[in-house]
């Protein structure tokens, strides 16, 4: 019999007054019990609704049935033959409007926890995996990825899986694009984007950082000199849109793009940080989405008293907690 409770296995997490001043990650994960407990309540439906909400096609109910019987490395196989970056995905991917949101479960109660039990089995792999993914057998032809975000990540990843040799190239000096320089640590450790990166590198990848495509190197000396067949262009969003209203060149006016990276990549949260950002006891955060709120969490990590959100539209339209 499956689990019929009508709510998903609650996510164990760090007591809010701790969390909220400092920068260790939020949610805790399952145990194996938990995520046992929690795949007993797919009801491995025979129209697949779930598959269809993933934009990279999981075999969902593949994956879970096999989290059920407590065959976790088979559940992380599955998972791999669509996805490049499980742990990543099982932690900030939008699965309430994805494939939890097309669960069947979800109409009486609350979807299967798909994006906990990804990260529950991708993490359970990282900790106890043997040894490396085993580099498959090349085809000869050379692809230049620009851009290692999630799209370029993603991209190398299943170029790799079939042979393909690819090259990632980096601007900044640390790859992993909005991943280690927009979200913050608390939501996403950049110990486990590291590992994500590695497991490509594995399976043949090469990251070349602190090279700007376009200025260091031109796609055509790419495609003509160096030998790649195709290029990839995933340079994501990372240059800010300001409003043009008076006052956003004042000092302790930030962009969301520079208060993140600074303080996720550069770590400007610490003492000893050699780009520091200035601490404020009151912040004001213009904007509702993802960011804003990353942004808002991370100034009140910073120490700051008091934030606020201001946003256009009303607090039920809020994108971040719609």
């Amino acid at each position: 019999m499956p689990n019929l409770s009508p709510k998903k296995n609650s996510m164990p997490s760090q007591d809010p007054k701790l969390r909220a001043r400092n920068f260790d990650e939020v949610a805790l994960g399952y145990t194996a019990e938990m995520a046992v407990e929690e795949a007993d309540r797919c009801l491995n439906c025979k129209k697949q609704l779930c598959v269809e909400g993933c934009p990279v096609g999981i075999s969902i109910p593949s994956f879970i049935q096999k989290v059920k019987v407590g065959e976790f490395e088979e559940a992380y196989r599955i998972i791999s033959e669509a996805s490049s970056l499980p742990a990543v995905c099982g932690r900030v991917c939008p699965q309430e409007s994805q494939c939890e949101g097309r669960c069947v479960r979800g109409i009486k109660g609350e979807p299967v926890g798909i994006g906990r039990l990804e990260r529950f089995v991708a993490d359970y792999h990282n900790a106890i995996a043997p040894e490396a993914p085993q580099k498959p057998v090349s085809n000869g032809r050379r692809v230049a990825v620009v851009g290692s975000g999630p799209a370029g990540l993603t991209c190398a990843g299943d170029l790799a899986k079939r042979g393909y040799d690819v090259t990632v190239f980096e601007a900044l000096h640390t790859a992993g694009g909005v991943l280690v320089y927009g979200i913050p640590e608390f939501r996403l450790p950049k110990a486990i984007v590291a590992k994500e990166i590695d497991t490509l590198k594995a399976l043949g990848v090469r990251v070349e950082v602190n090279t700007v495509v376009g200025k260091t190197v031109s796609v055509h000396e790419l495609m003509k000199e160096e030998g790649f067949e195709a290029v990839f262009i995933g340079t994501g969003a990372g240059l800010p849109r300001f409003m043009k209203i008076p006052g956003e060149n004042l000092k302790g006016v930030y962009s969301a793009n520079e208060f993140l990276t600074r303080v996720n990549l550069m770590k400007a949260y610490r003492k000893d940080s050699a780009t520091p950002i200035q601490h404020a006891r009151r912040v004001v955060v213009v904007g509702g989405g993802n960011v804003a709120m990353d942004a808002a969490r991370s100034a009140l990590r910073l120490g700051a008293d008091q934030v606020y959100i201001v946003y256009r539209r009303s607090l039920d339209e809020l994108p971040a907690i719609r």
